[in-house]
């Protein structure tokens, strides 16, 4: 296949005028509100511009590239259950970017045909073969509904990218039932001007009805030692609150840095893995485990931003499980400037007009970015055509997520809502 090439200075010169006028309010934020930052281990927050970019040595490039931040890399975990083969496809169509690597994992519950079917589409799939940038975890795990199988599923995925993906910034774990509301290039662009050790999710000590219904029962989970799926046992007795570490617990949802993600997996201090044995007999563990590492870590703790990055509406009080999005929740979603909200049913008329309006999907195609050259013509798929993964083409859709980092990076909420 013949690759189109095109000058990256006329990919992105278009973006001057976005950039110049995002970055002021960008740059001057965090230079305020992360300067101070007191963990040794934290690179210098005021550094948000990049000096320089890895670009393609065969690639022709008209613009100083001193004057552009290093574009991130993501890596993406997609995990579903039975059933989930077809919605988790268009998961990864919807936020795939040749920059990235993406690891899906359907369960132990899913049939081997499923997983076979997804397997080969990774295989088959041209643009996919090209960039050789996907993962499908062959032996599944189990994963046992609220029980600690779930973090060991996710735990897995972690080490996995870790070995096979090189150099990626932000480890992002999604659902079958989530789903993107901005493209990869939008995406990109906002957080090249972000530091690179920023971990975004959702936090709190104050977990209230959960001490009693979460922290203080005792469950097993039979996914560690029994082959076939089964809800968690729970035990009579109670336990104490931990005295030798705070609780916290959240979102489930997040994105997470390689260098975090490092400590938690290769653990040269032994608070990961106290915690990972703690959290064995834990109900809901995923809402949990990463919070109250970060948060128990000096290492780590200056580097939380409290937010998931998720449109996500619940019920008045809370239920167990969040409101299914539908039509009437588009506008909220797209005023929420969340990069991604949960959660969906499968294919709901919602999620062909967010890939009409927000990502310019065709179905059953990937969502098209600067790297895309080809026609969208006759049904045709326009990612079948591509330049040097480095051009990106950011949207409108980018400015609303600049706009709920400003908020998130303000000196009122930065601070003072970290490990709290």
């Amino acid at each position: 296949m013949k690759r189109s090439q095109l000058p990256f200075g006329l990919e992105r010169k278009w973006l001057m005028p976005l950039i110049v006028s995002s970055v002021v309010s960008v740059a001057v934020l965090l230079v305020v509100t992360l300067g101070h930052a007191k963990s040794a281990t934290i690179s210098d927050y005021s550094t948000v511009r990049r000096k320089s970019m890895n670009l393609d040595p065969n690639y022709v490039n008209n613009e100083d590239p001193s004057d552009l931040p290093r574009l991130p890399r993501f890596a993406y975990l997609i995990s579903g259950t039975k059933g989930d083969g077809q919605q988790l496809r268009r998961v990864l169509q919807a936020v795939y970017h040749p920059r990235n690597y993406y690891l899906l994992h359907l369960d132990v519950e899913a049939s081997p045909a499923e997983r076979l079917e997804l397997a080969k589409f990774a295989k088959s799939d041209r643009v996919l073969r090209e960039f050789n940038n996907v993962l499908v975890v062959g032996k599944a795990n189990m994963v046992t509904y609220k029980g600690p199988t779930m973090i060991a599923c996710t735990l897995h995925a972690i080490a996995i990218l870790l070995k096979q993906a090189k150099e990626w910034d932000w480890f992002i774990n999604l659902s079958a039932s989530d789903y993107p509301l901005i493209s990869q290039d939008d995406l990109f662009h906002v957080f090249s001007y972000l530091p690179r050790d920023l971990n975004f999710l959702e936090h709190t000590s104050n977990i209230g009805w959960k001490e009693h219904q979460r922290a203080r029962p005792i469950i097993i989970d039979p996914g560690l030692y029994h082959s076939k799926k089964s809800g968690v046992f729970w035990a009579k007795e109670k336990r104490s609150m931990p005295a030798s570490f705070k609780l916290f617990m959240g979102s489930e949802w997040m994105v997470l840095t390689r260098s975090f993600l490092e400590f938690c997996v290769w653990g040269w201090d032994n608070l990961p893995r106290t915690l990972l044995m703690y959290y064995t007999n834990f109900l809901s563990s995923p809402e949990g485990y990463f919070h109250t590492v970060i948060c128990n870590s000096k290492d780590y703790q200056n580097t939380t931003v409290n937010h998931d990055l998720h449109y996500i509406k619940w019920d008045n009080p809370p239920k167990q499980h969040p409101i299914t999005l539908t039509l009437e929740h588009f506008n909220a979603m797209v005023q929420s400037g969340a990069p991604f909200a949960r959660k969906f049913n499968k294919d709901d008329p919602v999620l062909d007009r967010i890939d009409h309006e927000l990502l310019g999907r065709l179905e059953g195609r990937f969502t098209p970015g600067g790297w895309c050259m080809g026609t969208s013509l006759m049904g045709k798929d326009p990612c079948t055509v591509f330049v040097n993964p480095l051009a990106i083409r950011p949207s409108i859709s980018s400015k609303r997520l600049e706009k709920l980092l400003v908020q998130l990076l303000d000196s009122e909420n930065f601070r003072p809502k970290q490990c709290k």
